[in-house]
């Protein structure tokens, strides 16, 4: 049960590291959508690698498999919504939207920009693999998650 938190934290740290590598390298900037994504990536992780340090009981893993799912669920409506823009851009409005300019201002914006500053198109569909875009993927890696703390939490041992 605990290598299952570990891979579900690593799986997070890699899917944001490979985000930071398509922005750097690739030059394919976030969107605000993106970075809500991120963000919750960040907390899945996070809350998965507490729980794998800590290795609770039942009513521990339960409140940690209750936040995964919390914030996967959260995320999978993030990359939802993301995934039907890409396929539908005309009802996305240009310009800078009130979201890109909130996360803008937060704090984590300006201490790490590179990983939480919103400059990109929400409707890019220009990265694919296997015919799915980014959102797709991150879309279903969120209910991945979801459903396997889901698992974890109905688990009576």
């Amino acid at each position: 049960m605990r290598i299952i938190f570990l891979l579900i934290a690593l799986t997070c740290v890699a899917l944001v590291s490979y985000a930071l590598y398509l922005q750097l390298a690739d030059g394919l900037l976030p969107c605000p959508l993106c970075i809500f994504q991120r963000m919750a990536y960040w907390l899945v992780g996070v809350i998965a690698l507490f729980a794998f340090i800590h290795n609770p009981q039942q009513l521990g893993r339960r409140i940690y498999c209750g936040l995964i799912v919390l914030f996967s669920l959260a995320g999978a409506i993030v990359a939802g919504r993301q995934a039907w823009l890409v396929r539908f851009p005309e009802a996305f409005e240009c310009g800078i939207s009130p979201e890109e300019a909130f996360l803008n201002e937060l704090p984590l914006a300006r201490w790490w920009p590179d990983m939480f500053e919103a400059n990109g198109d929400c409707t890019d569909g220009t990265w694919q693999f296997l015919s799915l875009t980014i959102p797709d993927w991150s879309l279903l890696i969120f209910l991945a998650f979801g459903l396997a703390a889901a698992l974890l939490w109905l688990r009576k041992r």
